[in-house]
């Protein structure tokens, strides 16, 4: 049995436009990568229960990539969405309305073959990029 890992942001925007540009495909491709080494060259997203999450990730030079695939258990429009990847590892995102900001709060199984600092750390770097994105778009 594996514990959740949480990771979190506060995004200076409403959440209309946070969840938007977590959901919307032409805005994944523009912050879903940890480091500014790598890209996020296509993605696709079909939200519904059911529907199929696929995000390319991979370094600018070439040299690796892979694709992140999920496909959605729960869709509550603008609220939180929670999905299930291939290895059966879960993850839920939920968005909080605080005033003029709105709080990202993720939390994911850990995979078992990378210590759980280094996960944590990974996902927490694609949610800053994402706040990032978000804030000067």
């Amino acid at each position: 049995m594996s514990t959740k890992v949480t990771v979190t942001t506060v995004i200076n925007a409403d959440a209309k436009k946070v969840w938007d540009y977590y959901t919307q495909p032409e805005h994944i491709t523009g912050w879903n990568f940890a480091d500014p080494s790598w890209h996020c060259p296509s993605a696709s997203n079909d939200m519904r229960v059911g529907g199929k999450y696929v995000a390319r990730m991979e370094a600018k030079d070439g040299s690796f990539g892979f694709d992140f695939e999920a496909t959605y258990n729960e869709v509550v429009d603008g609220e939180k969405l929670s999905y299930t990847m291939p290895d059966s590892r879960q993850a839920t995102v939920a968005f909080h309305k605080t005033g003029n900001q709105t709080e990202v709060v993720v939390n994911f199984d850990p995979e078992t073959e990378n210590p759980i600092e280094m996960q944590k750390g990974g996902w927490q770097a694609i949610l800053d990029n994402f706040k990032k994105y978000t804030e000067a778009n």
